[in-house]
């Protein structure tokens, strides 16, 4: 059992690994020859627990117990020697590395791990003791708040070890994937190494000027353009990965010779002050311009899934963890494998056979499975990879005879397909269990759900609209259940979220729940039922108000609206188990079927209407513009159209 951490060099990473072990109850040891970086080391820690209490994250007790934790040493064997792990953290130079590694090995008989982020532990592990106990445990930066960890196999590691440190990066809060087979770049770096080549190598054809390109990718809610980011990482670093490719992966990776002049210059990026933009206080001074169709998302998009295809066949990692690893590693709403089930095939290879014919690049060529037309086949998860995330946007539990599902989806709860998915799981739970007779929805948190992830990834206007019809669907299963369900409306109350509450039986909200459907504001129409649902319940007048002006009400309002039947203005989430319970103990769930059957019956609903019109809108350019401006946080332009 993993009682002691030992970690390695006591840089920003290092000292920030060692207090998220900390945080979460290990006794660390952190150690470093300089003894100038151990004091850094220090001070780091101290300003980041601060900023942690401040935050209101943690409380001083937790802080102060943190702090009693870590150790710190200017010696690895007295560091590691009574150690359960000893974690590498020096600079990715890999004869520092073999140099630290080889030390460590000399004085403990325990597991290693390397924080690499790109070199092969197979590589590693020849020069040290026991090989079979090195392992790569690759945290991201930074480490306090980043919650992938990348575990890595080398050949000659034992699967025993890789279970270990899989279990242990749970322990410590952070959501792990298995990298099997040890390749260069692992998962999320070996993503995004073809499009760092294809920006490179546009940089220096000049198809376009960095600032297009950047207010393009901006415009679609990035919040750094490529080149931006690639001052901000450092010039240097990112012609340091593709070399390193170039030797490991394939020699078109160290071709690319667009940033040469500004390495040779010492114009770095952020770090020196001016790189491809110069630099002012932390911020990138961009020029005004337009914006570049040059390269385009579906170019990204198509290097990415092609790339995920490569791992997948050489049995790297599973499409799941593909998955989360990007979405995690690389902060974004969606990976390759999400992307990848909206598109075809074709419009994958036919992308990939133009990049590559455009540049000349083999990286660019399309993979084996995309060749020969087996995309959707890999991309498929694996069974137990899927119950691995199963349900991972929702809460659920039972008290009693009431049902809790909660929304559990960013501090906003945000609707989103997976989201919707879950619910639907959730749902056939609560079906089939005869022992719930009240259900409660609710968020997570202090909101209910502020409505879409705007950010999802949905290829075309047909699968937008069968994301409508499958919201509608999931939401109307509510209504023809023998069981009361009751939504407990707090903070935002918004979009698919409000349409959710409409399709539970009872609404009860605090006076001061922020309600409103803002779809018609951005190009879009409610499309979870809620255009029928709404009218049906308050009338069209006020629905009409409401839909079309995409302003919001209060609690109170909704209460005199009759949307609300109750309001609880303290403690409402135990108000509401209370009516919850008390129901559950008296109302027949035979009488609960009968008189909702009968009820909802006289109701007048055109889903298949809904559905077919947000499809519709999707096509058009009024859409694109509100989401835009939406993300821009301006006035949008809209021309009817």
């Amino acid at each position: 059992m993993i009682k002691t951490v030992a970690i390695i060099g006591a840089g920003t990473m290092g000292h920030g690994i060692a207090e998220v072990f900390a945080l979460n109850g290990f006794d660390v040891n952190l150690e470093d020859f300089y003894p100038d970086v151990i004091e850094r080391a220090k001070t780091g820690i101290n300003m980041s627990l601060d900023k942690l209490v401040s935050s209101k994250r943690i409380d001083e007790a937790t802080r102060k117990e943190a702090i009693g934790h870590i150790n710190f040493y200017n010696n690895i064997r007295e560091a590691v020697e009574k150690a359960d792990i000893s974690i590498e953290v020096v600079p990715e130079i890999f004869d520092i590395k073999i140099k630290v590694l080889k030390e460590i090995s000399e004085n403990t008989d325990k597991i290693i791990a390397s924080n690499t982020s790109n070199m092969r532990i197979t590589e590693m592990a020849e020069s040290i003791k026991n090989p079979e106990r090195l392992l790569g445990m690759h945290f991201f930066n930074p480490p306090i708040l980043m919650k992938l960890v990348e575990v890595i196999k080398g050949n000659k590691t034992s699967m025993e070890y890789v279970n270990e440190v899989y279990d242990l990066a749970k322990k410590i809060g952070k959501t792990p994937i298995k990298i099997l087979k040890d390749e260069a770049g692992f998962v999320v770096n070996r993503i995004s190494a073809p499009e760092m080549l294809l920006l490179c190598t546009a940089f220096h054809d000049r198809i376009a000027k960095p600032e297009e390109i950047d207010k393009f990718f901006k415009s679609q809610g990035l919040p750094m353009g490529p080149y931006q980011l690639f001052d901000y990482v450092g010039l240097d670093t990112v012609v340091d990965s593709l070399k390193y490719y170039g030797k490991e992966l394939s020699e078109d990776y160290g071709k690319c010779h667009g940033f040469d002049k500004y390495i040779e210059s010492k114009k770095l990026g952020m770090k020196t002050g001016e790189g491809i933009y110069k630099w002012e206080n932390g911020k990138a001074i961009i020029p005004d311009s337009g914006e570049s169709d040059k390269i385009s998302l579906m170019d990204v998009f198509s290097l990415e899934i092609n790339e995920a295809t490569k791992l997948i066949e050489q049995g790297v990692a599973v499409p799941t963890d593909i998955e989360t690893g990007v979405k995690l590693g690389l902060n974004r709403p969606f990976g390759p494998i999400t992307v990848a089930q909206g598109l075809s095939n074709d419009e994958v290879l036919n992308t990939l056979n133009d990049l590559y014919k455009k540049y000349n690049i083999s990286v660019f060529s399309p993979s084996g499975t995309i060749k020969n037309g087996k995309l959707k086949e890999a991309i498929s998860p694996k069974v137990e990879a899927k119950e691995e995330v199963k349900n991972s946007h929702i809460k659920y539990e039972v008290k009693n005879k009431v049902g809790i599902l909660k929304l559990s989806n960013t501090k906003n709860n945000l609707m989103s397909l997976e989201v919707i998915n879950d619910i639907e799981d959730v749902l056939n739970k609560i079906e089939k269990d005869d022992g719930v007779h009240v259900v409660v929805i609710t968020g997570d948190g202090e909101n209910f759900s502020a409505g879409a992830d705007l950010s999802q990834f949905i290829s075309n206007a047909y699968a937008f609209m069968k994301i409508s019809r499958k919201g509608e669907s999931v939401f109307d299963r509510i209504t023809r259940m023998n069981k009361i369900f009751i939504a407990e409306m707090k903070g935002y109350v918004l979009g698919g979220g409000f349409e959710l509450s409409l399709a539970c039986d009872i609404r009860v909200s605090t006076s001061n729940a922020v309600i409103g459907f803002p779809e018609t504001s951005l190009g879009l129409i409610p499309g979870y039922g809620g255009s029928q649902r709404l009218p049906n319940l308050i009338g069209l007048s006020r629905a009409m108000d409401i839909i079309l002006s995409a302003e919001r009400i209060n609690g109170q309002k909704a209460y005199e609206y009759g949307i609300v039947t109750r309001i609880f203005e303290e403690n409402i989430d135990d108000e509401t188990f209370k009516l919850a319970d008390k129901l559950s103990r008296k109302i027949s769930p035979a009488s609960v079927y009968v008189a909702k059957k009968l009820m909802y019956n006289t109701s007048t609903m055109n889903f298949d209407e809904e559905s077919l019109s947000t499809g519709m809108l999707y096509a058009g350019n009024d859409l694109k513009e509100g989401i835009k401006a939406f993300l821009e946080k301006r006035e949008p332009d809209y021309k009817g159209n």
